[in-house]
């Protein structure tokens, strides 16, 4: 304990991303089996002051990079408490109660999104999981056994973990559509009609539509609306991903942005990014659990009796997991402990700080903000006069080299219909105006010296 305070402590102090050395560094976790314990300490400075500082630190009040995970300590205690008690919460029988418990946090997150009461859901290690099960599920149901000349619609934006899940769940990648989009990054309506008429004439089978709530190059939501209505009209499952963007709906701009995610199939959602939790932490949701339910289920002769009452929940047959954690109190205790409305405060405070740097970074000589933010995610790149294409990807490569070597700041960048663009994704709850600032003066300096 006296490590892990002094490690939050000083996380303001740290560097944000020191890999320089690393790899050496990593050898020396390469170990034979240890035959005879070693002292607790020399096991923990080995952890801690050679292996941990030699990392992306994303725990990091000025980790602005990719997307980035929380890890409030109120989820440290809960997994610590999880780990330590060691229960079976994959049966309802098995521990009625802490079951129960993880139940309230998918009826929460069911009512954040605008979910009936026979809406269900589950816990997952994260959005690449909940993906998964997502398609599975709209395979069952829509196609059945027989899926052959089945076709998927998603954005060009849509995150990779989708056409994994299509894989893993047995279609061949030319099954999905990637639908362009338009000057927002959103899918285009026009675009996705033409490509599901197109299909349905030669005979393919139309069975999904991916719609995303804040994509990760620059946060964009798609119409949800307006693709609920389309997927009614087609027959499509509707499955949102809200990996990143799906617990903004606690605020209000969040939900005016939102809007229609209620009307979705099943929504991917992951704590572990926007509700500010550890990583490992995510959830699938479908409007109707007993999608899940026929997508998942099967039992065997060792068993435990399984419940037909539809208030108590098998998580085992939901879910594709059968042996997994007690995920559900690194959930429940920071939510009860703290509350929705400080979720809440947090969250429009990212949504101010990602406007604010868009603003700032609009007033850099030869700043151009490439996508403003539709929720906390803001893309740019530097533009010099005569500089063609390539060389401005070169400008912008060693630009974000210098953003990031003076050590206060992390960032990311992404390709955007083949440009080179630097990202600040702002979703810390330790990042506030102060580290804003730094980041916005950083790039400035940066742009200044190039």
């Amino acid at each position: 304990m006296v490590r892990i305070r002094a490690h939050l402590e000083t996380l303001a102090h740290q560097p944000v991303s020191d890999v320089a050395g690393a790899a050496r560094r990593a050898r020396e976790a390469r170990q034979e089996l240890p035959e005879t314990g070693r002292p607790a300490d020399e096991l923990l400075a080995l952890v801690f002051d050679r292996l941990l500082s030699k990392s992306f630190n994303t725990a990091s009040p000025g980790y602005l990079a990719y997307i980035p995970g929380g890890g409030l300590p109120a989820a440290a205690v809960g997994d610590l408490i999880a780990d330590s008690i060691n229960r079976y919460v994959g049966v309802w029988l098995a521990a009625p109660g802490l079951v129960e418990l993880e139940a309230n946090v998918v009826r929460w997150f069911c009512q954040m999104v605008g979910y009936p009461a026979a809406a269900r859901g589950f816990l997952t290690t994260g959005g690449s999981l909940a993906n998964l099960s997502a398609v599975v599920t709209a395979r069952s149901e829509r196609l059945g056994e027989e899926f052959r000349g089945a076709t998927f619609y998603a954005s060009d934006q849509i995150h990779h973990s989708l056409p994994k899940a299509a894989r893993l769940a047995g279609l061949p990648a030319a099954s999905l559509r990637s639908v362009p989009t338009d000057d927002l990054f959103r899918i285009r309506i026009d675009a996705l009609r033409e490509q599901i008429a197109a299909d349905r004439r030669r005979g393919a089978r139309p069975f999904l539509l991916v719609a995303s709530a804040g994509t990760v190059n620059t946060g964009a939501v798609d119409d949800l609306e307006t693709l609920a209505a389309v997927a009614a009209e087609e027959n499509l499952w509707l499955h949102v991903d809200g990996a990143y963007g799906g617990f903004f709906v606690l605020t209000e701009r969040g939900r005016r942005r939102l809007t229609g995610i209620e009307r979705a199939d099943s929504v991917s959602l992951d704590p572990h990014k926007s509700l500010f939790l550890p990583y490992g932490t995510g959830c699938l949701l479908a409007r109707d659990g007993g999608a899940l339910r026929r997508a998942h289920q099967l039992t065997a002769d060792y068993m435990p009796a399984l419940q037909d009452d539809p208030e108590r929940i098998d998580f085992c047959e939901i879910s594709p997991e059968l042996s997994r954690d007690f995920r559900g109190l690194r959930v429940w205790l920071p939510l009860a402990l703290h509350g929705a409305a400080a979720f809440r405060r947090a969250l429009d405070e990212k949504l101010d700080l990602a406007a604010w740097a868009a603003h700032e970074l609009e007033g850099i000589p030869g700043i151009e903000v490439v996508a403003k933010p539709q929720l906390s995610i803001v893309a740019f790149r530097l533009r010099r006069p005569g500089v063609d294409a390539a060389a401005t990807d070169r400008l912008n490569r060693e630009l974000l080299a210098r953003i990031n070597a003076r050590q206060r700041v992390f960032l990311t960048a992404t390709l955007l219909r083949g440009r080179f663009v630097i990202r600040i994704c702002v979703l810390h709850f330790r990042t506030h105006l102060d580290r804003m600032r730094m980041a916005i003066e950083d790039v400035r300096r940066a742009a200044a010296e190039l």
